[in-house]
C-alpha cells in the first residue's frame, strides 16, 4: 500500500525532503532559545551585566527570526508536497478508472469511488502534509530538548521520562481504542454520497412523486450513521486533553517543588529552572502532537487502503499481445456463446447464442424485459468478455483486437443516453472530434434533430447543461443518433434508442439509416414491432436464449412469441401516427 502511494509523490519528491530539513532546522532555533532565556537571567539580570544581556538577547533574537523562517519555509513546501501528493492521486485513480471495465466499476460503486477521489484523498493530503511537518517537528523537540534537560539536570529531567512513557502507554491505548470506529467511518461515506446522488440526479422524480420526506429521512440515516461513529471516535480522542493537562500540571508542579529545594541548595540557578519548564512544555507539548498524528494517521489508514485499491486494480479486459488494429467489416458471429457477470453465478444470463450476421445487415432485436437483449449487445464492442464460446466481428475474435480500435468501429445509442454540459456542437463531436460544422448538421438532420436545434435561440451554440436536463427526452435520444452517426461506424447499435420518439420519426430515422449507411451493420432492440418489422432479420429472445431468428414474414408464420407481440401492438387501435412514416 505505501509503495502504491509513494509512487505518486513524483516530481514533489523535492520539498517532500526540503520540509523535514527545514523543521529540524526550526526545532534546533527553537531549542537553542531557552538556554539563552537562562543565560540572561543567571550571567546577565543577576550578575547586573547589562552588555550581557544585550549580547544573549541579540542572539535570542536572530534565533528567532531564524526559526520563523525556517518555520514559513517549512510550511510553504510542506504544503505544495501535501497538494502535489493529493493532485496525483487524483488523476492517478481517474487515470485507472478510465480503464476499467463494466464489472470493476460494478466492484466498487459509482458512490464509492467519488468518496474515494474526494473525502479519501483529502485524509489523505492532511496526513501526509502533518507527517512531513509535525511527524519531524515533534519526535526531533521531545529528543532534542530532552538532551538539554539532561544536560542541565539529569534528577528533574528524570521527571519528565517518567511522564513521557507513562503519557506515551495512555495515548497508545486511546489511539488504539479509536482506530477501530474510524475505521469503520470512511465506508458509511459511500453510503452518504449514493444517497446524495441519487437525490440530485433523480429530483424530478422525486418531486413527482412527492417523496422529499423520504429521500431526507434516508439522507438523515446515512449522516446520522457517520455523526455516532465519529462521536465515538472522538469521544475517545477528547480524553487527549484531560490527560495531557493532567500530566503537563503535575510535572511542573513537581518541577518547580524539587526545582525549588534545589536552588536553595545551590544545586540548580534560576534560569536553568526556567530552561528546564520551557523544556517540559515542549516535551509534553510534543508527545500530545504525537498523540494528535497518530490519530490523523489512523483516520488516513483506512484512505489510504481505500485508495490504493483503486491505484492496484486492474481491468477485467486487457489487449493481447500483438492485437489486432483493423476491423474488416460489420460482419457479426456468435459461436456457442454464454455469458454470465459473475464467474460464480448460478445460472448464465446468455446461453449458448448462435448467429451469423452478415455485414451491412439491419437485424432487429425484440424481446421481453430481462431477456438479455441489451447483455447481447453489450459483449459486440467487448464491454464484457464472453464467458464461454466465441464472439467474431469482422471474422476476428473480439479478443484478439485492440480495445480501442474496435470500439471506435462500434457506435452505441442507449436508451438512457448522456449528453455532456456544452453546446450542442461540441456533444455531436463527441463521435467525431474533427468533425467540420455542415458535418454535424448533416448527422442531426440524418436523426431528425435539426428541426428543434434550429428553433432554439442559438441554435447549435445552444448550451447543454449537465445531464441534457434542457431538452426533452426524445431530443436527446436524437442528438445521441447523431452522435452515434458522426463516428462512421462498422456497426451501430440501438438500444431501444427511438422509444422516446414517435413512430414517425421513428420511421424517418430508419429511412435516413438504409439510405445513408447502408454498409453499417445496425442492430436495433425495441419494444415496439414498428421499429423492427422492416428489418431484413429479427432476433426473438426470451431467458437469455434466442427464440426465433428470420424475416419478419418468417417470424409471424413460425414464432408464436412474435406473433403474439405482434398482435397486440397492431390488433387494437395501433400506433397513433402508424402512417405518419411512410
Amino acid at each position: 500500500m505505501l509503495k502504491t502511494l509513494a509512487a505518486q509523490i513524483k516530481e514533489f519528491k523535492r520539498p517532500s525532503l526540503l520540509t523535514p530539513i527545514f523543521m529540524i532546522l526550526e526545532v534546533i532555533m527553537e531549542m537553542i532559545i531557552p538556554l539563552l532565556m537562562a543565560s540572561i537571567i543567571d550571567d546577565g539580570v543577576n550578575a547586573g551585566d547589562m552588555a550581557h544581556i544585550w549580547k544573549v538577547g541579540g542572539l535570542m533574537v536572530v534565533a528567532a527570526l531564524f526559526s520563523l523562517t525556517f518555520g514559513i519555509c517549512g510550511g510553504v513546501f510542506g504544503a505544495k508536497a501535501s497538494t502535489g501528493f493529493a493532485r496525483n492521486l487524483r488523476r492517478a485513480m481517474y487515470e485507472n478508472i478510465q480503464t476499467f471495465s463494466f464489472s470493476n466499476i460494478d466492484r466498487f460503486s459509482t458512490s464509492g469511488l467519488v468518496t474515494r477521489l474526494t473525502t479519501d484523498v483529502t485524509n489523505i493530503q492532511m496526513a501526509y502534509q502533518m507527517l512531513l511537518r509535525m511527524c519531524m517537528r515533534s519526535p526531533f523537540t521531545l529528543i532534542i530538548a530532552m538532551i538539554f534537560s539532561f544536560r542541565i539536570s539529569s534528577r528533574l529531567a528524570s521527571v519528565y521520562l517518567v511522564a513521557v512513557l507513562i503519557l506515551g502507554a495512555i495515548l497508545a491505548v486511546i489511539v488504539s481504542l479509536a482506530m477501530k470506529h474510524f475505521n469503520q467511518a470512511f465506508p458509511k461515506y459511500d453510503a452518504l454520497n449514493e444517497s446524495v446522488q441519487e437525490n440530485v440526479s433523480a429530483i424530478r422524480v422525486v418531486k413527482a412523486y412527492v417523496r422529499e420526506d423520504y429521500e431526507n429521512e434516508k439522507f438523515k440515516k446515512a449522516s446520522g450513521n457517520i455523526y455516532k461513529i465519529f462521536c465515538k471516535a472522538e469521544g475517545i480522542v477528547a480524553w487527549n486533553g484531560p490527560v495531557m493537562n493532567l500530566t503537563v500540571y503535575s510535572c511542573i508542579i513537581l518541577i518547580s517543588w524539587i526545582g525549588a529545594h534545589m536552588i536553595v541548595q545551590d544545586a540548580l540557578s534560576i534560569g536553568q529552572l526556567t530552561s528546564l519548564l520551557t523544556y517540559c512544555m515542549n516535551i509534553l507539548m510534543s508527545l500530545m502532537m504525537l498523540s494528535m498524528i497518530f490519530v490523523m494517521m489512523t483516520m488516513s489508514a483506512a484512505s489510504a487502503r481505500r485508495v490504493s485499491e483503486v491505484l492496484n486494480e486492474t481491468s477485467d479486459l486487457a489487449n493481447p499481445p500483438e492485437p489486432v488494429y483493423q476491423v474488416k467489416d460489420g460482419s457479426i458471429r456468435f459461436e456457442n456463446v454464454s455469458f454470465s457477470y459473475k464467474k460464480d453465478a448460478a445460472s448464465a444470463v446468455l446461453k449458448n447464442i448462435n448467429l451469423d450476421i452478415r455485414s451491412g445487415e439491419t437485424i432487429g432485436i425484440i424481446g421481453g424485459t430481462g431477456s438479455a437483449k441489451s447483455s447481447l449487445v453489450n459483449l459486440i464492442s467487448r464491454l464484457y468478455d464472453v464467458t464461454q464460446g466465441r464472439l467474431l466481428v469482422g471474422g476476428v475474435d473480439v479478443r484478439d483486437y485492440d480495445m480501442e480500435a474496435l470500439r471506435n468501429q462500434v457506435a452505441v445509442v442507449l436508451q438512457n443516453n448522456v449528453l455532456f454540459s456544452g453546446t450542442i456542437l461540441e456533444n455531436l463531436r463527441w463521435g467525431d472530434k474533427d468533425a467540420t460544422e455542415e458535418e454535424c448538421r448533416r448527422a442531426a438532420s440524418l436523426a431528425c434533430a435539426d428541426e428543434f436545434i434550429q428553433r432554439m435561440p442559438q441554435g447549435y451554440d445552444t448550451y447543454i447543461e449537465q445531464g441534457g436536463t434542457n431538452v426533452s427526452g426524445g431530443q436527446k435520444q436524437r442528438l445521441c443518433i447523431a452522435r452515434a452517426l458522426l463516428k462512421k461506424p462498422k456497426i451501430l447499435i440501438l438500444d431501444d434508442s427511438t422509444s422516446a420518439v414517435d413512430t414517425a420519426t421513428d420511421a424517418k430515422i430508419r429511412k435516413a439509416f438504409a439510405e445513408e449507411i447502408p454498409g453499417t451493420t445496425k442492430l436495433i432492440i425495441a419494444q415496439r414491432v414498428s421499429s423492427v418489422e422492416h428489418a431484413d432479420r429479427i432476433i426473438v429472445m426470451e431467458e437469455g436464449e434466442i427464440h426465433g431468428f428470420g424475416t419478419h414474414e418468417e417470424l409471424l408464420a413460425t414464432n408464436e412469441i412474435y406473433r403474439d407481440v405482434y398482435e397486440s401492438q397492431t390488433g387494437g387501435s395501433g400506433d397513433f401516427d402508424e402512417k405518419g412514416g411512410e
